[in-house]
């Protein structure tokens, strides 16, 4: 086989996608950004939904980019999106109006009513997933409640990366890693949890064939090579199709004594642990088991990240202060240490209309002094999400049973110097920050091993090491971190 191939991966996030372009020389990746575009909610009569159509447009206009612009040998294509979100199809395979946006409204106050039909410890007993409103389970749930038509109308559920890999292959499927994220499967047997979700009057014939990471899914269907002038058909693979499942293969020197940090809009927090961890202590603090690459689980919490900031920055934006990341870090700098904290993952936050003011209201609320400038504000944001990493490592390393001696960033967030270095105090442990593009990395990684350029996961993290720049944080100032995670600790108690 020859040494040089060309990889696509497709990476979807809530804020925005990517088609990028990974040159594989034997020993390292070469990364190159062939189309970008943003991507959001869209509100419609008071529900917000994901534009999906336009996404598969963007899809298509990127693997048409490396088509006509690119001469190589196409290797493989591969697609990770975020977590929980579904498509339904009627028996026909059309899909049956745009998906939900998994912030949308309807799945308010839908745990209380979830847990009088099966109570919260036996699904988690089944799951070992953490409680989040918009998780699919209860997505269809509330869908069921309210008698929605797509519901009754639908044959087949597909979780987003796996619409796109039918739209590409017409193949339906549900990738593991993707499928972990829904409370659906049993998190031990790795297949669907039929009788827990009998219970709750969802309907198993929804449901695909469950397909590992590293499952070739077949051929580009002839309409889309036409469309992206790729001359022949291309695999398909099914890679960690859940971001975090693909950011977290893709972590250098991952090992028994690393915590990790997914760092975006969310920051999902953990550690990689062969067999899922379900028991009392795990329930008590909400944590997940998420499905990894390789047999893995990815034993974490989903933490309120940089969604904090880029709230508050379109609010400023908003109101004419259009200032760059660099301007508000360098704020942030300044402002005073520790003026204000809140706990990132409260109500308040999930989807506020003016996030500094909402912040501003949360600390009156719990008896604080009120940020008073953009710099305190995102001071504020910085410190406290820092705080939540610290608490969330403690408590994954009881779970795990051993304490990590570094904390391992990747994503978007390991660019924010500040919260790196805010992370690594709170936590007093050294933080390593990078690659960057941990989610395409882990992505191409996958294609790489399944088609059999690399022989395993740890032949592509040493891959990954070779392609991408990391930076070394260590702690500092260690008794005023102390006092304020003491600080913060009461505010979760509160």
């Amino acid at each position: 086989m020859a040494e040089l191939a060309d990889f696509l991966a497709v990476d979807l996030g809530a804020s925005g996608g990517r088609v990028l372009l990974g040159r594989w020389d034997g020993n390292a990746f070469d990364l190159q950004e062939v189309h970008r575009f943003p991507n959001g909610p869209v509100a419609v009569l008071g529900h917000l939904h994901w534009d999906v159509l336009r996404l598969w447009g963007e899809i298509q206009a990127g693997l048409a980019r490396y088509g006509t612009r690119v001469d190589g040998h196409l290797a493989g294509i591969g697609l990770d999106t975020w977590g929980v979100d579904l498509g339904l199809l009627d028996g026909a395979g059309r899909l049956l109006g745009n998906p939900y946006h998994y912030r949308d409204s309807r799945t308010n106050g839908v745990l209380e009513r979830a847990f009088r039909r099966v109570p919260r410890r036996e699904i988690f007993e089944q799951t070992g997933i953490q409680f989040i409103q918009f998780n699919t389970l209860f997505q269809l749930f509330s869908m069921l409640e309210t008698a929605e038509p797509q519901l009754a109308a639908a044959e087949d559920m597909l979780m987003m990366p796996d619409l796109f890999h039918y739209w590409l292959t017409g193949r339906k499927v549900a990738e593991y890693t993707i499928a972990s994220t829904s409370q659906m499967l049993d998190a031990r047997t790795r297949c669907w949890a039929a009788a827990l979700l009998d219970r709750f009057g969802i309907s198993e014939r929804l449901l695909p064939e469950i397909v590992s990471p590293g499952t070739i899914l077949g051929p580009t269907r002839a309409e889309v090579v036409d469309e992206a002038c790729l001359h022949a058909t291309v695999p398909v693979i099914a890679v960690g199709s859940h971001d975090t499942a693909s950011a977290v293969a893709a972590i250098p020197d991952l090992d028994a004594d690393s915590a990790y940090i997914s760092s975006g809009t969310w920051s999902l927090i953990g550690m990689e642990v062969p067999e899922p961890i379900i028991n009392d202590q795990a329930l008590a603090l909400n944590f997940t088991n998420e499905g990894g690459v390789a047999n893995t689980i990815r034993l974490l919490k989903n933490v309120t990240g940089l969604w904090l900031l880029q709230e508050s920055r379109r609010q400023w934006q908003r109101e004419g202060h259009d200032l760059s990341w660099d301007q508000l870090l360098a704020r942030a700098a300044q402002a005073e240490p520790f003026h204000s904290l809140i706990d990132p993952d409260a109500p308040d936050f999930m989807a506020p209309s003016d996030m500094p003011a909402t912040i501003r209201a949360y600390c009156r609320r719990v008896g604080q002094p009120e940020p008073d400038s953009v710099g305190a504000v995102v001071r504020c944001c910085l410190e406290s999400v820092a705080l939540k990493s610290r608490w969330v490592i403690s408590s994954v390393a009881t779970l795990a049973g051993r304490q990590p001696n570094v904390v391992r960033i990747v994503g978007g967030g390991c660019q924010n110097r500040l919260l790196c270095q805010f992370t690594a105090d709170a936590c007093e442990l050294p933080v390593l920050a990078g690659p960057v593009e941990a989610t395409a990395m882990g992505n191409l990684m996958v294609q790489a091993i399944a088609i059999g350029y690399l022989p395993d996961v740890a032949a592509g993290r040493r891959a990954v090491g070779a392609s991408a720049r990391r930076e070394t944080y260590e702690p500092q100032n260690a008794p005023a971190w102390r006092d304020a995670y003491a600080r913060f600790t009461r505010l979760l108690e509160a």
